[in-house]
């Protein structure tokens, strides 16, 4: 990753850490849990995901981390397209079947699925699913950070939540406004 003005490298400091710390620590960021999704010449293709992060909204922009050596990354480089589905409370097993090694026809059987812009599947009853076009890519370490223009939002009616903190699914809830 190329140095930039405002991360300077400063003398002296100790090696960087070790992994297994640093994933310990990185446990206790809680997340939202998403299943990212595309399609296109490149076929069919999701996986979950926590790194996912809003960039700015004008464009509206996220970000989404995808791991060079996943499976799934040749069909996303090449369809240039995906869609962001925040996962609701209920979504565990979702969750579970696009993070595994489950065949992709079956990760899409176990959800309804419509498309909207860019073609890509968008979970019918996600809490929000952003669907984007694919403007950059940058390699940081072992992942490439996917800059992604939002093209077409569909905001879902869940009104839980789920994340993912200290290695486990936590559903939250919106509290009644008295």
């Amino acid at each position: 990753m190329a140095s930039h003005p405002l991360a300077p490298n400063p003398t002296g400091l100790p090696p960087g850490l070790p992994k297994a710390d640093y994933r310990n620590a990185m446990a206790r960021l809680g997340a939202a849990v998403n299943i990212i999704t595309t399609d296109g010449p490149a076929g069919r293709a999701g996986f979950t995901a926590s790194a996912v992060c809003s960039v700015t909204d004008e464009p509206p922009m996220l970000l989404v981390c995808l791991n060079r050596s996943a499976s799934v990354y040749p069909a996303f480089k090449a369809n240039g397209v995906l869609c962001v589905n925040v996962l609701a409370a209920g979504h565990q097993t979702l969750s579970a079947l696009f993070g595994g090694k489950t065949p992709m026809d079956e990760r899409f059987a176990a959800g309804n699925w419509s498309r909207k812009t860019t073609g890509s599947p968008m979970l019918d009853d996600a809490a929000v699913s952003f669907d984007c076009r694919v403007l950059h890519a940058t390699h940081a370490g072992t992942h490439d950070v996917l800059f992604c223009e939002a093209v077409a939002i569909a905001i879902g009616g869940a009104a839980q939540g789920l994340i993912y903190f200290d290695r486990r699914y936590h559903e939250i809830a919106v509290p009644p406004q008295h």
